[in-house]
């Protein structure tokens, strides 16, 4: 198995990224501001203007380091790629079923069941732990919906038909998502989702942290030899991640939503660490992006029993898993993509 290696998050606006032997070095105003092993990363998030000098991109496109580029209020710029890993063939093969809906919506039905089943099992744990601070009917109406949901998804036959069972459960799932908000009400309200831009503090949060999720698959997804950017539920867009896209819903409501609530209810996000722009868009600020950033890296850390494989592995594993799991069925090493289904 694949052993997790550290993010490194650059976070300083003014700060440029530099190659010093096998080292990378943090620069600002040509003061050094920090310096770090390439051996002990696989990815780097940049959230600064001045980006990376060209030796240091080369060396991590050699060395398979992501390297990733945002503006610093977090909207994706550019990320450096390298060869090309993986056989050619299993691409092809990837690009034959995206052609096909009938063989895509076998991978894209799995998928979402198991956003489905996510998104259930979140609520259930809610029910489990805070029954008493918490509507427990509607949450158990939600759940209970959601439950019936899941043949439904498993027996679609249209792309179509699965867009409109998904956005359904979201909207479902999204109607209750304020009342397992436990802490911090005054600061923390959620009536509806919102982007482009979000227009609150967990809205803000929430795209937030599916960008950075997004990120982690396409690493991951390029890393096993498959095509982030052609999926097999989302439709091809010039600059979508697709298939990224595709493959982080099943794990959306455990990595990036569970991730939220656990933030907010345990108050390391507090409302001091959000900033209202000009437009009206409600964005993470410095301090934000920091505590955001230290949590994330502890929540990767920690460690499950992977359902499919029945072996443990850490949290920050888990997009790395899916994306070998889905190029071996593509390959035909398994009879059928098993998404992440989490208890």
């Amino acid at each position: 198995m694949r052993k997790l290696l550290n993010t490194l998050y650059v976070m300083t606006e003014e700060s440029y990224l530099t190659l010093d032997g096998e080292n990378i070095v943090v620069q600002k105003d040509k003061q050094v501001l920090g310096r770090f092993p390439l051996h002990t990363l696989e990815n780097i998030v940049c959230f600064t203007y001045k980006g990376a000098s060209p030796s240091l991109m080369g060396k991590c496109a050699e060395r398979n380091i992501g390297i990733s580029f945002y503006s610093p209020r977090g909207k994706f710029l550019a990320r450096a790629v390298g060869k090309e890993y993986g056989n050619v063939l299993l691409r092809k093969e990837q690009y034959h079923i995206s052609d096909c809906e009938e063989r895509g919506i076998t991978y894209a039905r799995n998928m979402i069941t198991g956003k489905i089943f996510n998104a259930r099992w979140s609520i259930e744990r809610t029910l489990r732990d805070h029954a008493y601070r918490v509507d427990a009917d509607k949450l158990k109406h939600i759940s209970n919906a959601l439950y019936e949901t899941l043949p439904k998804a498993r027996q679609v036959s249209s792309i179509d038909s699965l867009r409109g069972i998904e956005g359904k459960a979201a909207e479902q799932y999204f109607s209750i998502f304020d009342e397992m908000l436990l802490n911090q009400k005054d600061t923390f309200k959620f009536k509806t989702r919102n982007r482009r831009p979000p227009k609150d503090n967990v809205n803000a949060i929430l795209s937030f942290v599916y960008t950075v999720l997004a990120g982690e698959y396409i690493n991951a997804l390029s890393s096993v030899g498959l095509d982030p950017y052609v999926g097999f539920m989302h439709g091809d867009r010039p600059g979508r991640a697709s298939m990224a896209l595709d493959l982080m819903e099943e794990t959306r409501p455990v990595l990036g939503e569970r991730f939220v609530l656990t933030l907010i209810n345990t108050k390391t996000i507090k409302g001091a660490h959000f900033e209202k722009q000009k437009d009206n868009a409600v964005m993470l600020n410095d301090e934000g992006r920091k505590v955001f950033f230290n949590a994330w890296q502890k929540h990767k850390k920690e460690t499950i029993t992977h359902p499919f494989l029945k072996e443990k592995i850490e949290w920050g594993l888990l997009p790395y898993v899916q994306s070998l799991l889905l190029a071996r069925t593509i390959r035909g090493d398994l009879e059928e993509y098993p998404p992440f289904l989490w208890k």
